[in-house]
């Protein structure tokens, strides 16, 4: 092999190496970049997106509250209320007028109950009948009629004007109670709408209504207390009242077995009407030491006899925590 020959071949392979060394440096080159990027990539997932998950956190709205504020109703309130239904005077004080001149009527009658020192702020209610039992068994047997979803709506727009919860009552004829309460859970999915039961107006198979004094069971209270609470607890809000009417001690059967759930503040309100003494003896009878939940009274502006004032009212004992008047 001649000198020419060997100089080529050399020169070829040193071409070769500076090729090989282009080629590694170009690969760690590209390796040290995507190792790079790959921390980069993770400390944005790590950095950026608990960033987006911390902004995400703090742009979610707070809970709903109670229209005058706060998320509990009891004991931060005393909720003094109006009841009845637009379809007649007779059904409660609630129904005459518009629902606006009835809130203003309310906070008149609401005021001495918050007036001295020490007691708590009132919170105003509007008991709406939102399904009022018949006489007459109707289209499908059941003696009782559902309002309508906007005779309910605008009680309830009334309601927030007032600054006011609205508490949907119902009577349910020969319909079981917790049916009823279900064909309302898009009212009751709102942080300002509560809840009554009202057992007079329950009736047995071949019991009518205005005939026979109805009556409930713990157990179909408690498994609308339980619905009230799993919707609460759904949508984070604010505690609803939850309302059973009595006036009679065997109108709900067995009181012992009630539960209090979580959101759900059981109420048993003392019904019926007469004199100061008489009232004030059904509620000495009807409210019970060990009772769940919290007491109420109610007050009839034509049928009860001198009618109490508030603070009649508020020398019982326990004090009610809710005063309605129909």
């Amino acid at each position: 092999m001649d000198e020419a020959t060997r100089r080529a071949r050399r020169e070829e392979w040193r071409r070769q190496q500076r090729a090989r060394v282009r080629r590694r440096r170009a690969v760690a080159l590209a390796a040290a970049a995507g190792v790079l990027l790959l921390v980069l990539a993770i400390a944005s997932l790590a950095g950026g997106g608990g960033g987006e998950g911390q902004r995400a956190g703090a742009d979610r709205p707070p809970p709903p509250e109670l229209p005058r504020g706060g998320r509990s109703i009891f004991p931060e309130f005393r909720v003094v209320g109006f009841a009845g239904a637009p379809q007649a005077e007779e059904l409660g004080e609630l129904g005459i007028g518009s629902p606006d001149s009835a809130a203003k009527r309310l906070e008149r009658q609401a005021q001495p109950y918050a007036r001295a020192r020490g007691r708590p702020p009132v919170l105003p209610a509007f008991e709406l009948i939102a399904v009022i039992a018949n006489g007459t068994p109707g289209d499908d047997g059941k003696y009782r009629t559902r309002q309508k979803p906007e005779v309910i709506r605008r009680y309830l727009a009334a309601a927030r004007r007032a600054k006011a919860i609205l508490v949907l009552d119902v009577q349910p004829g020969r319909a079981d109670f917790l049916d009823e309460v279900r064909e309302l859970d898009e009212f009751l999915a709102e942080p300002d709408v509560s809840l009554a039961l009202d057992p007079e107006w329950h009736m047995a198979e071949g019991q009518v209504p205005g005939q026979a004094i109805g009556s409930v069971t713990p157990d179909q209270v408690n498994e609308v207390s339980k619905h009230v609470s799993e919707i609460v607890g759904r949508r984070r809000l604010p505690e609803k009242l939850l309302l059973v009417h009595q006036f009679t001690s065997d109108m709900i059967e067995d009181r012992g077995r009630l539960r209090s759930y979580p959101g759900a503040a059981l109420t048993l309100n003392v019904d019926g009407f007469g004199t100061p003494q008489l009232k004030r003896k059904k509620y000495h009878e009807l409210v019970r030491r060990g009772d769940p939940g919290y007491h109420g009274f109610k007050l009839f502006y034509r049928e009860d006899t001198n009618l109490m004032t508030p603070e009649q009212v508020l020398r019982l004992r326990p004090q009610p925590s809710f005063v309605v008047y129909e």
